[in-house]
């Protein structure tokens, strides 16, 4: 049991990886980026293009890819998503739906039903392990991953709170009008916090690709992992989403210890379990912007 509690944990630093650009984007901008997993498998296959045609490693393939997905990310914000919200809160979500269904198809297109992997092209990291006293043993793509998002979410944490842009990014989300008053390029701060997500993407991405393998349509359960963390963890805060990644991790694999199927079963009701408590202790403020809304 305490080997499955240590595993947990490991995956759990998996799923805030994934979750922490969903839960980056949401705190500027209030949008939940429905193509978030999409993007996080193409960047998975742009690492596994320059694997196999290129030979190159996929940690040295971020240096390519990392750049490339936040510059997409700019784009996105700058010609997609900041025109929609001019039409209502509904309108960027739709947008990223219809960008998810878009890379889904063109890269089902591109490169067909088969799954890929990037574990082939990282030598023994992606299997071999550490031992520990009492026959634990521990994977060292693991340990990557859970050490990476704890720098990661600190890295992100520091430039919110130190330099200027990371100000003028908190400032944005907390009132862009206002914002806009002081001197502050709403636009430009919103832009560059997509971008910024859009590189935590990439290395979701890549980690996925090295533990696991993916295809064209892994995108949807990677995006309602990293919800359920978002969630859980609290929407908006980057060291909650380490909480909530472990937490969904760990009710998954108490679920998987009742029952064989009980995997998903665990996540899915420990998610439910924290957002109707949520509800109902904001249930006072939801029906005050409901009455708003509806006025």
């Amino acid at each position: 049991m305490l080997s499955n509690l240590i595993q947990a944990v490991f995956l759990g630093g998996y799923y805030a990886m994934v979750a922490c650009g969903l839960s980056f984007m949401f705190s500027v901008m209030r949008i939940i980026n429905l193509a978030h997993g999409s993007l996080a498998i193409l960047s998975a296959y742009l690492l596994y293009v320059l694997a196999q045609k290129f030979n190159i490693n996929p940690f040295l393939g971020l240096l390519i890819v990392v750049p490339v997905m936040a510059t997409l990310g700019w784009i996105l914000q700058r010609y997609l998503l900041d025109r929609s919200a001019k039409g209502g809160e509904l309108l960027p979500v739709l947008t990223t739906f219809g960008i998810a269904i878009v890379l889904d198809n063109l890269m089902f297109q591109r490169f067909g039903a088969d799954t890929r992997s990037l574990a082939p092209y990282i030598g023994d990291l992606s299997w071999a392990s550490y031992a520990l006293p009492g026959g634990l043993f521990v994977g060292k793509l693991q340990i990557l991953v859970l050490m990476t998002v704890i720098v990661v979410i600190g890295a992100l944490q520091l430039f919110l709170k130190k330099t200027q842009l990371g100000r003028s990014i908190r400032a944005t989300a907390m009132d862009p009008d206002t914002a806009g008053l002081v001197g502050i390029d709403a636009k430009r701060a919103t832009a560059a916090a997509t971008a910024i997500a859009m590189a935590t993407v990439a290395l979701a991405g890549a980690f996925l690709g090295m533990r696991a393998t993916f295809e064209p349509y892994s995108g949807t359960p990677q995006l309602l992992a990293a919800f359920e963390a978002t969630v859980i963890g609290g929407i908006g805060s980057l060291w909650g989403t380490l909480a909530g990644g472990i937490i969904l991790a760990i009710a998954q694999t108490l679920g998987a210890s009742v029952h064989p199927q009980g995997f998903l079963l665990g996540g899915h009701l420990a998610f439910l379990i924290v957002l109707f408590f949520r509800l109902h202790r904001n249930r006072d403020a939801i029906l005050t912007w409901l009455r708003v809304r509806t006025a």
